[in-house]
């Protein structure tokens, strides 16, 4: 995306959340966690292609109370359209949805706390939806200092027709920023990744390598976690949009 005043990160400074545990690692003591935990909605995925074992942490959002480990935004939208509300979002039936309204309210979601380096792949897709709304999966940095601590956004879905993917890494006290773009339909279920280590970070489709930077002096400094988000970016909302995710997954390195 282009420069923005106020990025859309996950629970940036000064915004409202829920939390909806006493613990925000509520959601890694869970049923217990196998090596291979399946593809769901997404039969290829970049840990069984490259063998990141056993997640770390995972959530198949079977009902709502797996929404007790994420932190649910509630505050001002992106760049201050409409608001970020906890009512944007459910789990049901192993499907978390969140929905963007005619009013420009939507919502989104923080897996705190994070790591630093690491592997994060969510299944995911995205709703044909009103020019105003961007889906995307993110790593955004744990201590909220952004730009400094740097953004890693890994599936960033602008197209209101949904037949494309950005990949955006933010770095440095001025928001520069290394991008790449994919043409694909997201209105189908895809797994998307993230591998973060201390030389590279790549970007991942369905098991496939698709981004890759090396140039470590932009990579975060600090400890990044997850975030699922469907932003307002100011524009038409009058036909909403909707984004789906059937599970979510972080590996150690």
């Amino acid at each position: 995306m282009g420069p923005l005043t106020i990025r859309s990160g996950c629970v940036a400074a000064g915004f409202a959340v829920i939390v909806l545990t006493a613990s925000a690692c509520a959601g890694a003591f869970g049923p217990p966690l196998h090596a291979d935990p399946g593809g769901g909605n997404c039969a290829k995925t970049a840990a069984a292609t490259l063998g990141w074992g056993t997640p770390n942490r995972a959530d198949d959002f079977s009902d709502s109370s797996s929404l007790a480990g994420w932190r649910l935004y509630d505050g001002p939208g992106h760049n201050g359209n409409g608001r970020r509300t906890p009512r944007a979002i459910s789990a049901a039936d192993g499907v978390l949805t969140v929905t963007g309204d005619a009013q420009g309210n939507s919502g989104g979601m923080a897996w705190n706390p994070g790591q630093f380096h690491g592997r994060w792949e969510v299944c995911a897709k995205s709703s044909s939806a009103a020019e105003a709304y961007h889906a995307l999966l993110l790593l955004w940095p744990d201590d909220d200092d952004w730009p400094a601590g740097g953004e890693i956004d890994f599936m960033e879905v602008v197209d209101p027709a949904r037949q494309g993917s950005e990949f955006w890494l933010h770095f440095g006290p001025d928001d520069t920023r290394e991008n790449g773009y994919l043409p694909i339909d997201t209105t189908q279920w895809h797994s998307w990744a993230v591998e973060w280590t201390p030389n590279r970070i790549a970007a991942y489709v369905d098991g496939t390598m698709w981004w890759e930077s090396t140039n470590v002096e932009h990579f975060p400094p600090r400890r990044m976690h997850l975030c699922v988000q469907l932003d307002n970016t100011g524009g038409d909302v009058g036909a909403g949009a909707q984004m789906s995710v059937d599970w979510a997954r972080q590996y150690s390195i």
